[in-house]
């Protein structure tokens, strides 16, 4: 009987550290559906602009878990796309820059951001 209920709260710790045990049941889910590479990629993005050292990486992995929560990672792929089609050249990036559809879809993000970073910085 020990064996089981040290087994027992060993899951459940691991099921804590992973939210697992959140409450809803699509929470994990719903935060972690980000891939390692896009989580990466904004730390390191973040990490550029604030400073890099081990409590800026802490707060920008903050930032993105905030925002993970908030938005799911199909929309930011999404926004991440019309973000890096603006950079371009030529009619296409002129498209993305001035179709209002897309700026209120940017604009939702960045006020996710700027929410994170109340939060987090």
């Amino acid at each position: 009987m020990r064996d089981w209920l040290r087994r027992h709260a060993t899951l459940v710790a691991i099921a804590g550290f992973l939210g697992v045990a959140s409450g809803t049941p699509g929470a994990m889910a719903a935060t972690n559906d980000y891939p390692t590479v896009a989580r990466v990629d904004y730390v390191v993005a973040c990490m550029a602009v604030n400073g890099k050292d081990y409590l800026v990486m802490q707060k920008c992995s903050c930032s993105l878990d905030y925002i993970a929560e908030r938005i799911p990672y199909e929309t930011y792929e999404r926004i991440e796309t019309i973000m890096r089609m603006r950079e371009g050249r030529g009619e296409l990036a002129l498209m993305f820059r001035t179709s209002r559809a897309l700026e209120d879809e940017v604009q939702s993000f960045r006020r996710a951001q700027v929410e994170a970073d109340l939060q987090c910085f």
